[in-house]
């Protein structure tokens, strides 16, 4: 019993740190040496449990995931309409990665590593088929995982790449939105609204809001304090 006790212990100290890391000075910029002084565990013990630091990511995705999609839905409240929501949230997650670098890091490893990304697909598979599944009668959820590929790897190449003067956000947007609202068989006239609804946003300070709470709710979970210049735009 006291070995799995100093176990888990180990393990949340592990994932207090990295997480607390990952956000305050980038997932690239967090050597395994660091992470093993500031939990005060072993490298075997680190190993043993996560073997590297990207092993850590897939509870963090997890959680990030369930709960800036909780967040952005309570943010636009009123809004009923699942296509509409949908835009909503990925067009949020994609500005989150544009208003914080180390964000953007952790969403580009997620959608990169084979087993975050397949909690990625599987979490997503079935939100997708509760919302374009009307437009796609004949698909079924593994259907709409394979499509999730594609669609996946289409969200990691715009998240990858940041934006300029010239590929504004409200550029990468549309042209997002485009290409999976058409994946997803969406009407050229829903289309429209969409994108509608999505200019007419203040994506920005709604992103910021959500990444605010985001980082309360990771803060709270993985029990530890960020420091207030990670928090900042």
């Amino acid at each position: 019993m006291a070995n799995r006790n100093e176990k888990e212990a180990s393990r949340k100290r592990i994932l207090s740190t990295c997480v607390r890391l990952f956000l305050e000075q980038g997932f690239k910029h967090t050597p395994p040496k660091q992470i093993l002084t500031e939990a005060d565990v072993s490298a075997g013990t680190f190993y043993n449990l996560y073997r590297t630091k990207a092993g850590v990511l897939t509870e963090l995705t997890e959680f990030m995931f369930q709960n800036q999609f909780t967040i952005a839905g309570q943010i636009v409240q009123g809004e009923t309409d699942p296509v509409k929501l949908y835009a909503v949230e990925t067009a949020i997650q994609l500005t989150l990665a544009e208003l914080n670098e180390n964000l953007r890091q952790i969403y580009v490893e997620a959608y990169t590593l084979p087993e975050n990304l397949e909690i990625i697909h599987r979490m997503t598979a079935e939100m997708l088929h509760r919302i374009f599944g009307a437009y796609m009668p004949g698909y079924s959820v593994s259907d709409f995982y394979e499509s999730d590929i594609g669609s996946a790897a289409i969200m990691r190449g715009y998240m990858a790449r940041p934006c300029d003067v010239y590929f504004t956000l409200e550029r990468k947007l549309e042209r997002f939105l485009q290409l999976t609202l058409r994946i997803y068989c969406v009407p050229e006239e829903k289309q429209r609204e969409v994108m509608a609804l999505i200019a007419s946003l203040d994506i920005r300070a709604i992103a910021n809001e959500v990444m605010q709470k985001l980082f309360a709710a990771l803060e709270m979970h993985y029990e530890f304090t960020l420091g207030e210049e990670a928090k900042q735009i």
